[in-house]
């Protein structure tokens, strides 16, 4: 990555942050004032403060800390030292249970509404997504035995009508985790319409750690390109072999080239293979000879030299479709997609916990920022979805009864309204240490990851 590209990526991580922070404890904090609580520190970041500043009603002190990764909301409370009698009332251990529950829900409460707000948002400005048009399945593949044939275009799920390639994807994913045999309506260039049921029995549990309508066979539609080049990697193969843009693919290894497919298709068969390439540049032909370096993709080696299509607006443009909603359509929209993300990423964690799901899906913080700076490159609606994407994540964790996590205050307190007394303080010291080995045990496998991918790439 470049060094403006780094940058690009560092400052779209750290404004997400920033954004998905400030909220979070801002719910606290307003939930804290509305029941009356003083609020001593409103921090952005752990650690050192950078910069603090003092004002309000109560003098609250406002701080940027020098570690981003967080924050918090500290109240004036009893527990943690000695208050004015004439402060003891606006203290938070002084609250009743119902209001304390109110003040530690808020915070994953506005992660959730700020998600469904930003994808009001996106709607309402437009999504530039590709169209539902299916390619020819790999043979023995659920999607080839069902009858799909390349062109195409799915029209439903199940009757429930999509527009996007986007939404197919989420309606498959929906399948899978219900373990369901959804039933694709489909239309061909001819106009014809068809059913298309995948079988998803023969589907294991374990192929759910890779993307789902990748293994079950459905690929996007690609339309014929020609094999010019228009994207070099620096420091890849390619680059090294000395390729240009604008260079022709006239055969790899012998095997004559038509389109670009086939580039990839030959490419992606031969990793740590050496290749011979005949190529045209300026009308003059030449040979190079290049070895694909091997990557995974989903979970499966393939070969890479760092190419890219030199693009064809007219041929993108085809494939392209721009989905915009009205006010009222567009809320509707954001609701039904915040709902699906939610539950998505709750049966997720579900499924992980009970070894369905590789543990090998948990990011960490270098891929947070990887995908940060990768859909802020690609517009602000992009960018929403991952900001919105990231905010449900952030508020779904949080919920879980996990002690130093917002839920397990919440599990807390909830027994104490059952039972009508506090949970002993030496069950709670217990719980801390447990919630925090968990979450430790959770960053190592998130930063192990992340490790990993950056390794196998």
């Amino acid at each position: 990555m470049s060094g403006a590209g780094a940058l690009w990526t560092f400052g779209a991580f750290i404004v997400a942050i920033a954004v998905l922070v400030v909220i979070h404890e801002l719910g606290h904090f307003l939930a804290a004032r509305w029941c009356g609580v003083k609020v001593l520190r409103f921090s952005v970041g752990f650690g050192k403060p950078l910069g603090e500043w003092r004002f309000g009603r109560d003098m609250t002190t406002w701080s940027i800390a020098v570690v981003p990764l967080g924050g918090y909301v500290k109240m004036l409370d009893e527990r943690e030292g000695p208050v004015a009698p004439e402060e003891v009332g606006r203290t938070f251990n002084r609250q009743s249970v119902t209001r304390r529950m109110l003040i530690v829900a808020a915070g994953p409460l506005a992660n959730l509404l700020l998600a469904l707000l930003l994808y009001w948002m996106m709607f309402m400005h437009g999504v530039q997504d590709l169209k539902p048009i299916l390619g020819n399945p790999p043979p023995t593949t659920i999607a080839a035995a069902s009858g799909i044939t390349g062109g195409e275009r799915v029209i439903s799920v199940d009757g429930k009508p999509l527009a996007t390639w986007s939404e197919l994807r989420m309606q498959i994913l929906n399948g899978v985790l219900d373990r369901h045999s959804p039933t694709l309506e489909t239309i061909n260039p001819s106009g014809q319409i068809a059913y298309r049921r995948l079988d998803l029995k023969s589907l294991q549990g374990t192929d759910m750690s890779d993307d789902p309508s990748h293994t079950l066979g459905l690929r996007i539609y690609r339309p014929p390109v020609n094999a010019v080049i228009g994207i070099i990697i620096d420091n890849s193969p390619a680059q090294q072999a000395g390729l240009l843009p604008g260079d022709l693919v006239l055969s790899i290894d012998g095997k004559l080239v038509r389109y670009w497919e086939d580039v990839v298709a030959i490419i992606q068969a031969a990793p740590d293979h050496p290749l011979v390439m005949e190529m045209l540049r300026n009308n003059k032909q030449f040979s190079i000879r290049l070895t694909p370096q091997r990557v995974l993709e989903n979970g499966q080696p393939v070969g890479r030299i760092g190419i890219a299509v030199q693009q064809d607006p007219k041929v993108s443009g085809a494939m392209l479709t721009l989905v915009r909603y009205g006010f009222i359509d567009a809320l509707v929209k954001a609701s039904s997609e915040s709902w699906d993300t939610a539950r998505l990423s709750l049966v997720m964690m579900g499924r992980m916990v009970i070894g369905e799901v590789s543990w090998r899906n948990i990011s960490g913080p270098v891929a947070i920022a990887d995908y940060a700076g990768q859909s802020a490159r690609l517009g602000i609606s992009p960018y929403l979805r991952f900001l919105a994407l990231i905010s449900i994540s952030i508020g779904i964790l949080n919920l879980l009864p996990i002690p130093v996590l917002d839920g397990g205050h919440l599990m807390y307190y909830l027994v104490e309204f059952i039972k009508g007394s506090p949970v002993p303080e030496r069950v709670q010291e217990i719980g801390q240490t447990i919630g925090f080995g968990m979450l430790g045990l959770l960053m190592a496998f998130a930063l192990f990851n992340d490790i990993h991918r950056l390794i196998s790439s």
